[in-house]
């Protein structure tokens, strides 16, 4: 979430909402926010509904959640998902933005 942070601008730049789903209590997810003082929108996913929509892997001997990075368009179509196999296998910044970018010349966005 500190990538996230330190680019947060870009994002809202570019008008991209970022959301980071987590698999915490609503509660402890606000307290967490709260602390941090994060700019972008959290998503308390307790129930895994979100991870399975976006099947996103759940594994049990790393701890929890896999990362997993999706890009969703204003249609809501997904246009990228990245299923990270840890912590180390995130996109960059600069990746995800080129990605926007992308899609929105290719969409007109």
């Amino acid at each position: 979430m500190a990538q996230l942070r330190q680019d947060h601008a870009l994002f809202t730049q570019r008008n991209v909402a970022v959301i980071v789903v987590g698999p915490e209590s609503i509660q402890k997810f606000k307290a967490f926010w709260k602390e941090n003082d994060l700019p972008f929108i959290g998503l308390a996913d307790p129930e895994h509904t979100a991870a399975r929509r976006y099947e996103q892997e759940i594994n049990l001997f790393k701890l929890g959640r896999m990362p997993t990075q999706i890009i969703i368009d204003k249609a809501g179509i997904v246009r990228y998902a990245h299923y990270a196999d840890s912590m180390s296998d995130i996109p960059s910044n600069e990746e995800i933005l080129a990605l926007i970018d992308q899609i929105a010349g290719e969409t007109g966005e």
